[in-house]
């Protein structure tokens, strides 16, 4: 299974890290998510490969912030 972590700006308080958590469960192929809004930090557990592209839209679609790490 394949693990994406993804820093995310915006998330201030457990309703918003249940906010993420829902809205990316609702994607096929998504088996868990946790976030932790104190690390910035969003961990997504896979059942099957899916673009990544298709998280960091779910994420910003609720008007956080994906950092791109260089």
């Amino acid at each position: 299974m394949e693990k994406i972590n993804l820093k995310v700006n915006g998330m201030v308080c457990t309703g918003c890290e249940n906010r993420v958590k829902n809205a990316l469960m609702n994607i096929e192929g998504v088996k868990k998510v946790s976030a932790d809004h104190k690390k910035n930090l969003v961990t997504i557990t896979l059942k099957e490969q899916i673009e990544q592209n298709l998280i960091e839209k779910g994420i910003e679609n609720l008007g956080y912030e994906i950092v791109k790490e260089n």
